[in-house]
């Protein structure tokens, strides 16, 4: 969804619009929006994100499941601080500053620090300008609602193809904040809903806050994942094709290791992470050795708005996740392939 909602409001990583008109100056109208208006929409509400210190209690729904967290986010000059904590099931705890992200499960006191910049290019592919998003939606401005206390403007974005939803944006009109976002099916079906329930916008920073847990790590088992950048190509893989309007954001070989659980393998194997994205959605190509007490046998699953495929490739183990129709996903699947050496 947009990029996950959670990316906007957990780890929005900062892309300052420059003398760009606020969402209340864009006129609602009943014409699709020309493409340098969605570019300035959308740029906005990601904006918001990074610009402007809230607290509040942020619901998600989608496939008969219902998660919240209760999100605070601090703005101080160029830094960012934010601190989430699950409000539903399994205790986690969230901090970041910056790129800097701890997770915290205070049930089986495991920590994973990681950096999380080198996973994605946004909001890069918007202020290029050369996104071609309106090849693949169309953009309307519709009548203002309110969502928690707040006048909101209404932005619905309809897909041209199908292989990819539709979205429907309720953002803040006095800061551009993101307050409610849906997923919408190729049917107008509601797929997923985002929203806050409650939110005050404008607290003041509290930064220490945050860092003051970051540093509280004695009796955890810390874990941190090795990011390493890479090219599918040098890893010995080729995508013969992209489902169209993709394209590559960032590969990385990564470690992973089961942090919920209280130990972890000695060595886990690498897993090779190539994300790719339209400007609004991401699909995510993980590709890892096969291994059958891990790998049981291969899935197809949608919930909500968000499609996994897994699948055995000879030695290898392929899972691909994206918010996406199941017919992206089947693209990305059929065209990757092993190199021969």
């Amino acid at each position: 969804m947009l990029l996950r909602v959670a990316a906007l409001l957990t780890c929005a990583w900062v892309g300052t619009v420059h003398a760009a008109p606020t969402c209340n100056q864009v006129a609602v109208t009943a014409t699709p929006s020309a493409p340098s208006e969605m570019r300035t929409w959308l740029l906005r509400i990601h904006d918001a994100a990074s610009r402007h210190n809230f607290q509040g209690t942020f619901v998600v729904s989608g496939g008969g499941n219902v998660a919240s967290a209760r999100i605070t986010h601090f703005c101080e000059g160029a830094n960012q601080y934010e601190r989430i904590e699950s409000l539903d099931g399994r205790q986690r705890r969230v901090y970041r500053h910056n790129d800097v992200v701890h997770t915290l499960w205070p049930a089986n006191h495991v920590a994973m620090i990681e950096q999380r910049g080198m996973l994605s290019s946004f909001p890069a592919l918007l202020q290029a300008g050369d996104d071609g998003l309106a090849d693949w939606y169309e953009v309307r401005a519709e009548a203002g609602e309110r969502v928690a206390g707040h006048e909101a403007n209404v932005l619905a974005i309809r897909a041209r193809d199908g292989l990819r939803y539709g979205y429907r944006l309720w953002a803040d009109r006095a800061t551009g904040l993101l307050l409610r976002a849906e997923v919408v099916g190729e049917r107008g079906d509601i797929l997923e809903t985002s929203a806050f329930s409650d939110v005050v916008i404008g607290i003041r920073p509290q930064p220490e806050s945050v860092l003051s847990e970051m540093r509280k790590l004695e009796g955890y088992r810390v874990v941190r994942p090795v990011l390493t950048p890479t090219r599918l190509e040098a890893e010995g893989w080729s995508m013969r094709q992209l489902a169209p309007g993709f394209r590559p954001v960032s590969c990385v070989s990564r470690q992973i290791e089961a942090a919920g659980d209280t130990a972890g393998e000695a060595q886990a194997p690498a897993v090779i992470q190539s994300i790719y994205s339209d400007g609004l959605t991401y699909v995510s190509v993980f590709i890892e050795p096969y291994r059958a007490a891990r790998h049981a046998k291969p899935m197809f699953a949608s919930i909500g708005a968000t499609s996994t495929l897994s699948q055995r490739l000879g030695d290898w183990w392929v899972t691909i996740i994206g918010d996406t129709p199941p017919a992206t996903l089947k693209i990305f699947a059929s065209a990757l392939e092993r190199r021969k050496p």
